[in-house]
């Protein structure tokens, strides 16, 4: 069986020889499973992709491929590399993920002749078993990126620090409880992805890596923030989400290049007036928090598109919440909000607005304005009655789960529950007429 494979690859390799002309082979989906000592024949290729074949090792002679510069290796069933590895000198592009989580790729350690790659510029091992690096990964000084996304990775080695030209670090889903100081010294990092580690603090240098866009340390273990964070002035993209924050550093305001703050299922009871700082925020994410109150300062992010405040402890909104005026969603629900202040009838991009689980008695007559509302979230409130301008929300849409007019537990009497029984429709016909009558 095992010659009968090996004469089939051999075949393929054969029929495919234009490709290796060219410098390159691609056998990639062939359900192979074993490649013969003759593929260190084809010394002249520079590309081999094996990606989505059943391989559960690579021949020594894969290190007689010295042409070589790019290496897929991507869902197969590889547990180790050869040591020969070392040898392929040239090699740029090294990818060995198995990114769809099949049960493929499970490689527990990398050799130390890994280091001997010293031009690789791409390393990609998403989704494997690696527990730790070896120190010779401080030689692979030329890698621009390095994805290690979905190991068991439980620390990193101080030779990371080596890797200067780094510029996109994938680190999540692995059990890190550190990083070591020398993190900052990759000062060319645009993208640090660390989210679901188990990260309890961040040292210092994390400042020094002032060309980050984009960091990620959602769903993880962190109390605080260290005042460093400041010094990331280019972040556009900050997620902290799922950690146990209680409060932000004041100079979370020296980060005015953010779009998107994501700071969502932490403990933070209050938000510092430096948050208004801000003003290129277009989305920010504080639900399942514990917050009691929003500062004034937060009227001063007018370039909000989205707002998400669901499951905190809200009792009332200022009026600068009215200042907002390119919100699209907001989402207040499951507070104990008692009343909504005039001002929430200036929201007037809004299409979803959720205000479902809290204490409302009454609603402004401003909301008529929100003319562009889909989406009215009023459940599990204390309405007795809806004003009549909610007739003008003409766009509404009928309840559909998450979606349009929802009224359910309330003490409606007006409209009647005969009414409301029959629909967004019918409930805005009758305010509409509601609305006529009063100005007869």
């Amino acid at each position: 069986m095992i010659k009968w494979i090996k004469r089939k690859i051999w075949f393929l390799i054969t029929k495919l020889k234009v490709a290796i002309n060219n410098g390159r082979l691609d056998l990639s989906n062939r359900r192979l499973t074993a490649l013969p000592p003759e593929i260190g024949q084809l010394t002249q290729l520079t590309e081999l992709s094996l990606s989505e074949n059943e391989l559960t090792e690579l021949p020594p002679e894969i290190g007689q491929l010295t042409q070589l510069t790019e290496l897929d290796l991507r869902l197969n069933q590889l547990t180790a590399l050869p040591p020969e590895i070392g040898q392929l000198s040239k090699l740029k592009k090294l990818n060995i993920d198995d990114w769809n989580w099949s049960g493929g790729n499970q490689l527990t350690a990398l050799p130390p002749e890994i280091g001997q790659l010293t031009q690789l510029t791409e390393l990609d091992i998403w989704g494997n078993n690696l527990t730790a690096l070896p120190p010779e990964i401080g030689q692979l000084t030329q890698l621009t990126k390095l994805s290690l996304h979905g190991n068991k990775l439980t620390e990193l080695p101080p030779e990371i620090g080596q890797l200067t030209k780094l510029t996109t670090l994938y680190l999540s889903v692995n059990k890190l409880t550190a990083l070591p100081p020398e993190i900052g010294q990759l000062t060319q990092l645009t993208k640090l992805s660390l989210y679901h580690n188990q990260l309890t603090a961040l040292p210092p240098e994390i400042g020094q890596l002032t060309q980050l866009t984009l960091l990620s340390l959602g769903s993880n273990k962190l109390t605080a923030l260290p005042p460093e964070i400041g010094q990331l002035t280019q972040l556009t993209d900050l997620n902290i989400r799922g950690n146990q924050l209680t409060a932000l550093p004041p100079e979370i305001g020296q980060l005015t290049q953010l779009t998107s703050l994501y700071l969502s299922v932490n403990k933070l009871t209050a938000l510092l007036p430096e948050i208004g700082q801000l003003i290129q925020l277009t989305s920010l994410s504080l639900y399942e928090n514990q917050l009691t109150a929003l500062p004034p300062e937060i009227g001063q992010l007018t370039q909000l598109t989205s707002l998400s405040l669901w499951k905190n402890k809200l009792t009332a909104l200022l009026p600068e919440i009215g200042q907002l005026i390119q919100l699209t969603s907001l989402d207040l629900s499951v507070n104990k909000l008692t009343a909504l202040p005039p001002e929430i009838g200036q929201l007037t991009q809004l299409t979803s607005l959720s205000l479902y689980e809290n204490k409302l008695t009454a609603l402004p007559p401003e909301i008529g304005q929100l003319t562009k509302l889909t989406t009215l979230r009023l459940e599990n409130n204390e309405l007795t009655a809806l004003p009549p301008e909610i007739g003008l929300l003409v766009n509404l849409k009928e309840p559909d789960f998450l979606d349009g007019l929802t009224l359910d537990k309330n003490p409606l009497e007006s409209p009647p529950p005969e009414i409301v029984k029959q629909g967004t429709k019918a409930i805005l016909a009758y305010l509409q007429e509601t609305q006529t009558s009063e100005h007869q």
